[in-house]
């Protein structure tokens, strides 16, 4: 795409379900860039949070917008006013920059020509298709260990799968000597969809094999979640780090509300790391059903005392009831988390001024049962409202993952975390192993 001009004003409307319904051309094409179009939501992420914010705040608001076109990288000027249909842009400034380069790889597709191939990130055949050598970051990325491989059949580490014609692009490639992509595969030992793409490679003008690239594809069969949490651990850690060099001041002098922003942004990097870790299908199995010997009383009591600044400011009351001690086998801070993320939807989902149940009991398994005073859960919301990125309520805030996280970790135990029929409310209960 050409340089786009800068104009005095460009302009945009956005309606209130967050869909472009009107747009100079620059803005178009910037929408379209990104792979929608008019009528379609805005897909340029941040000017869709300015006006989502805009509307939220139902006041004009004027900040600074990072963008990208095809060729280049865009600082803009943007003012969103609302009003009761939806949201004015007007790009004040439009300032274009040649791009930056990517301080991370990106295993989107095949990448940037022969030339600018990282070793690290592909797979080197031999002109059998015997694994010479596997990169570092893609072994890491699909959380491989390399050596073993090196010498084997590519078989032996995806398993090509025919496309939607009956066809293998990889093995009519290799009858040609020629490239393909999009060779279908999965990752041997996983439930991870690959794609692969291939160029020849040779030595003294002969074919000598394939570099190979990969990409994810789709969904990972039976997780319901996009295969991309490898592949957001390297841009994540880059923003952990880069933001704690802010925050410690790294670089020199550095007003401290700016040092503290870094801070903030290292912080909540880190815990969508740990959550993807948490999520992912590779997650590790860190704790063990055997676990120590905890008391499921004196727990529940540290999460009740670290979720009472939120109850009090809404003037919830937190009633603690049942059992004085409750000898329980698990992970200390796996239950402490769980209660806590229980504790507090109860509290959130409860009017001002009610009362959260928090009742412990013994049998063949220790329990806990949160209960609250809120509207409940429906039942066609009974199932979902534990699959990760789901919640029965949006507008209540919230990511969706406290209660996929919590279900996995009582699992991992031996317990479960399950939702209780309830007259009144929402009722959820923690079961754990006795000690």
């Amino acid at each position: 795409m050409a340089s786009l001009p800068i104009l005095p004003a460009i302009s945009a409307r956005i309606d209130r379900q967050g869909r472009l319904i009107a747009a100079d051309p620059p803005l178009l094409a910037l929408q379209q860039q990104a792979g929608a179009g008019m009528g379609d939501a805005v897909a340029v992420p941040q000017l869709g949070a300015l006006a989502r914010l805009a509307m939220q705040l139902g006041v004009p608001i004027v900040r600074p917008v990072l963008a990208a076109s095809d060729e280049e990288d865009l600082e803009l000027t943007v003012r969103a006013t609302p009003d009761d249909e939806g949201v004015d842009l007007l790009v004040e400034q439009w300032t274009a920059r040649p791009p930056s380069r990517s301080r991370w790889s990106s295993r989107s597709g095949m990448g940037e020509g022969a030339g600018n191939r990282n070793p690290a990130e592909e797979i080197v055949t031999d002109p059998a298709l015997k694994i010479l050598s596997v990169g570092s970051d893609l072994a890491r990325w699909l959380s491989l260990d390399a050596a073993p491989l090196e010498s084997q059949p590519l078989t032996r580490m995806v398993r090509p799968i025919e496309d939607e014609d009956g066809n293998l692009p990889l093995l009519q490639a290799l009858a040609e000597r020629s490239a393909f992509m999009a060779q279908p595969a999965e990752l041997r030992g996983t439930d991870a969809q690959l794609l692969l793409d291939g160029q020849p490679r040779t030595e003294d003008g002969r074919f000598a094999g394939y570099i190979i690239t990969v990409r994810t594809r789709g969904l990972a069969a039976g997780t319901g979640m996009p295969p991309i949490d490898n592949l957001l651990m390297e841009p994540l850690a880059s923003i952990i780090g880069e933001a704690q060099q802010i925050a410690d001041r790294s670089e020199g002098p550095l007003r401290n509300d700016y040092a503290g922003y870094g801070a903030d942004i290292a912080s909540a990097a880190q815990h969508l790391l740990q959550l993807l870790v948490a999520l992912g299908p590779n997650a590790p199995a860190e704790v063990a059903p055997a676990g120590e010997k905890l008391d499921l009383a004196a727990l529940v009591l540290e999460a009740a005392g670290l979720t009472q600044p939120q109850a009090t400011a809404r003037k919830v009351v937190l009633d603690v009831g049942g059992e004085g001690s409750l000898p329980i086998r698990g992970q200390s801070r796996a239950i402490t988390q769980i209660l806590v993320n229980l504790i507090g939807n109860a509290i959130r989902f409860s009017p001002e001024g009610a009362t959260v149940t928090i009742q412990l009991e013994t049998g063949e398994q220790a329990s806990v049962t949160v209960t609250d005073s809120g509207p409940g859960v429906a039942k066609a919301d009974r199932d979902r409202i534990f699959e990760p990125f789901e919640q029965a309520e949006p507008s209540k805030g919230g990511a969706g993952l406290g209660l996929a996280i919590s279900r996995r970790l009582a699992r991992e135990m031996g317990g479960e975390v399950a939702l209780l029929d309830s007259a009144a409310g929402a009722s959820f209960r923690l079961t754990l192993p006795r000690a």
